[in-house]
């Protein structure tokens, strides 16, 4: 019998539960195991951390923003993929120059389709 291979965790942090939603459709629908977390001290608290394969949040939250997730992320586990979102382009100013891999960034309203191929390469280039 053939042993069956680990799905691929994808975590989603966004403070906004219909973002969540659609997140979870589009990442399951890739078969891919989702986690959702409302804020990026959820996802810290959760323990969650370890089993988690790519990483994908908002950048502009309330108490902890993206970037500061990412520092934080990155101090724990470095070489995460990670993936950020925005609506808001000029975000992206504000950029720091963290030590690991430099995320990924997309600009709302993007497609689905784009990011399922975002994440996939990150998976793929993570594991190289």
């Amino acid at each position: 019998m053939a042993e069956k291979t680990r799905e691929l965790v994808v975590a989603v942090v966004d403070d906004d539960p219909g973002i969540l939603r659609s997140f979870e459709y589009l990442l399951e629908s890739a078969d891919y195991a989702v986690h959702l977390f409302g804020s990026g001290t959820e996802l810290l608290k959760s323990g969650s951390l370890p089993e988690i394969d790519c990483l994908v949040s908002d950048i502009d939250m309330p108490v902890m923003d993206g970037f500061e997730l990412l520092r934080l992320v990155y101090a724990i586990r470095p070489g995460l993929p990670m993936i950020l979102i925005t609506g808001y382009p000029d975000t992206l100013k504000r950029w720091p120059a963290l030590a690991g891999p430099r995320p990924r960034f997309f600009i709302k309203p993007f497609r689905g389709p784009e990011l399922l191929t975002a994440i996939s390469d990150a998976l793929r280039d993570s594991s190289a």
